[in-house]
């Protein structure tokens, strides 16, 4: 039975060729522009993913702030200073969530090679278990040491990025020295880049940077490495228990929220993961309603096929069709033009995609001393397809169902006599 319907719709089809095929055109047309809009979509969205590094979930960032209200004798718009035993402190408030602490030093820089190239750039002084806090993997020599910190050795750290700007492309420069505001240091390792600030900053022992730049304990930022805190609760907890004790050391206020800011890798990915998500919204409701006009579309042209058809209709019922017979004839023909021809527009789309990748995607533009990649990956994957194939049979469906419905309420006697 449902061989011989799917003969009549493909004879119904043949007979009205134009028809089905400004039918078809349009919803062609619509999930084109439907993947065409996604693929987009992925390629701002791995922008994104790739050029703000990869996100720490496990790391707890602790920033220096300025008391907002005066407290207990002190006047406001006073600068709180953090140093490291401030992440001890955390292990004592907390200990079941905090595994290790280090502190960060920084500051800005004027590097030159020995053939007398500069750059200017960031210099972070930081500690040996730096680098497996911040999941930094080192691809050439090696990391500092608890030796470096001790004896206050001038030893540089390099990214795979930062060897790039300074010398070239896959320069083995482990044992060159580099001159940094007029002291030399030597390269130890080379970090594997991984989108994260730390690819666009030289590293060295933050005893070698303290001691050098006559710093205090004063820390830029304390790195925590920390564990039970990946969701927001937990580190909401934590976060309020932590600054109360901060505010005791520090002399201000537990209500101070401009006093510190303590940021959580969990919430950066959670940020991250609402504004794809709005990215992705937008661009489905963009494509869904590029491809409701098709649609339209294909409901307008079904009814014109039911007036037409109103004669054949009558005989059908005459004969002894069901209603809904008629019903699932008109919604079979409207599903079949939809998908057939949807699937054509998926597969222009999808090449498109392909074309925009292989064009434009990946492409790099420098933004002063850096350089981005931009629109990476502007493909579509195999879970838009099929959501773009449960898009087409539901909108075809939808398309035909009010045209069959009418065709379905005709009678067979007013058919019969219709011209």
């Amino acid at each position: 039975m449902l061989y011989d319907l799917f003969i009549e719709i493909i004879g119904s089809i043949k007979r009205n060729k134009l028809r089905s095929a400004a039918t078809g055109f349009a919803v062609t047309s619509g999930i084109f522009l439907l993947i065409v809009l996604l693929g987009a979509g992925n390629g701002v969205i791995h922008t994104l993913e790739n050029n703000v590094g990869t996100l720490a979930l496990d790391a707890v960032y602790v920033y220096p702030g300025f008391t907002s209200s005066a407290y207990q004798g002190y006047s406001k718009e006073q600068r709180v200073q953090i140093n490291e035993s401030d992440g001890e402190l955390a292990q004592k408030v907390a200990p079941d969530n905090i595994k290790n602490y280090t502190a960060q030093f920084s500051t800005s820089v004027t590097a030159r090679t020995e053939d007398e190239k500069k750059l200017s750039t960031n210099l972070a002084g930081v500690g040996p278990i730096f680098h497996e806090m911040m999941g930094l993997q080192v691809v050439k020599g090696r990391f500092l040491n608890e030796i470096d910190m001790k004896e206050n050795r001038r030893v540089a750290i390099l990214s795979e990025t930062m060897v790039e700007r300074l010398y070239s492309k896959n320069a083995n420069v482990i044992g060159h020295y580099l001159t940094i505001d007029g002291s030399m240091y030597q390269i130890v390792g080379i970090l594997k880049d991984n989108n994260s600030e730390y690819t666009q900053e030289i590293l060295v022992p933050q005893t070698t940077l303290r001691l050098i730049y006559n710093r205090n304990k004063e820390a830029d930022i304390i790195v925590m490495k920390t564990k039970g805190l990946e969701q927001s609760p937990a580190f909401e907890a934590f976060e309020a228990i932590y600054r109360k004790a901060m505010a005791l050391k520090h002399n201000f206020s537990p209500d101070d929220t401009q006093a510190i800011y303590v940021d959580g890798g969990s919430s950066q990915a959670e940020m991250m993961d609402t504004a794809f998500g709005l990215i992705r919204s937008s661009f489905w409701f963009l494509g869904i309603l590029t491809l409701l006009s098709g649609v339209t579309g294909v409901s307008n042209i079904m009814l014109i096929s039911v007036k037409e058809r109103t004669h054949e209709f009558g005989i059908r019922k005459a004969l002894g069709a069901k209603p809904w017979q008629i019903i699932l004839m008109v919604i079979l023909e409207s599903v079949l033009i939809t998908t057939i021809f949807g699937y054509i527009g998926m597969l222009l789309g999808i090449v498109f995609c392909q074309w925009m990748d292989a064009s434009v995607g990946g492409s790099t533009m420098d933004i002063g001393v850096e350089s981005i990649q931009y629109f990476q990956d502007p493909t579509v994957g195999l879970d838009i397809c099929i959501e773009a194939t449960i898009i087409m049979i539901v909108a075809g469906a939808i398309a035909g169902f009010f045209p069959a419905r009418k065709a379905a309420h005709i009678k067979p006697i007013e058919a019969l006599q219709a011209r």
